[in-house]
């Protein structure tokens, strides 16, 4: 056999098997240490983290949100946007926001500083519910109602966009929540 061919069985030639120097070794403890502290990191923050919100999860049927969803349309509706209804719910109530190909129903009309329960769900496929331009992103998952408490802090104009891709119309899944002073 040539010097230049090896099977698996015979070594190649190099320095492979030298031991690390003593920068290489203290660079590789240096790395393994801030992966233990990364490693920790993820249940601490997510215990003490604000970035997880708790919310009220449960099992629904889709036909029984879309129900509760058009009670509360009935109860609080004080308008129309666009061919969807605008609900001004008072505050500390609990206020339904549904996801259907490709809508979001209904527009909300909130007090700022008040506080609601926010119930999410989908009649039909995964919905991702992303509030623009906050950073809050939650999945309306049909057969799964989650429930969020918020309490809108500023007045303005914001957006409900679906970041799942749920179809065709996908990119016009645009929803609205008013908050007023």
């Amino acid at each position: 056999m040539s010097e230049e061919m090896h099977s698996g069985i015979v070594a190649p030639q190099g320095v492979w098997w030298v031991p690390a120097g003593e920068q290489e070794r203290r660079w590789v403890r240096i790395s393994f240490v801030w992966c233990m502290v990364l490693f920790a990191m993820m249940p601490l923050w997510h215990l003490r983290g604000g970035q997880n919100p708790t919310g009220i999860r449960g099992q629904v049927n889709p036909a029984d949100f879309v129900a509760r969803t058009d009670r509360f349309i009935n109860d609080y509706k004080v308008g129309e946007e666009n061919g969807f209804p605008v609900v001004a719910p008072p505050p500390g109530s609990d206020i339904y926001l549904l996801a259907r190909q490709w809508s979001w129903t209904p527009v909300l009309k909130l007090k700022k500083g008040a506080e609601y329960t926010l119930h999410l769900s989908s009649a039909d496929v995964n919905h991702g519910f992303s509030l623009f331009p906050i950073n809050v992103n939650i999945q309306g998952v049909p057969g799964y109602d989650y429930g969020l408490k918020v309490t809108p802090n500023a007045a303005g104009d914001f957006r409900v966009v679906c970041n799942e891709f749920c179809g065709i119309a996908h990119h016009l899944m645009i929803g609205k929540v008013l908050v007023e002073e």
